[in-house]
């Protein structure tokens, strides 16, 4: 699986030819998987401090969210996404 962020322990991955809906895995002790469109917790479990970093990186960069999931789609190696500063 493909990382594509990582930023205060958190690494952000998507998986080739995953399910819908698009989304991508944060992972920081427990894994949880976040809806690209609607930035909600599709599964798993976060601590809230980690949760809010990883929202507020993905609300910056959602479109490149979505480029890097009709990426994976294809099979294709998505591109890597800046950290969260």
């Amino acid at each position: 699986m493909p990382t594509i962020s990582t930023f205060y322990g958190i690494l952000i991955q998507m998986f080739w030819g995953d399910h819908a809906p698009p989304h991508f895995h944060a992972l920081y002790g427990e894994y949880e998987v976040i809806n690209i469109r609607t930035l909600e917790i599709v599964k798993g479990f976060m601590p809230r401090r980690a949760l809010a970093l990883i929202l507020e990186w993905a609300s910056l960069h959602r479109e490149e969210l979505m480029e890097d999931w009709k990426l994976c789609e294809m099979k294709q190696m998505p591109v890597k996404i800046e950290l969260l500063e």
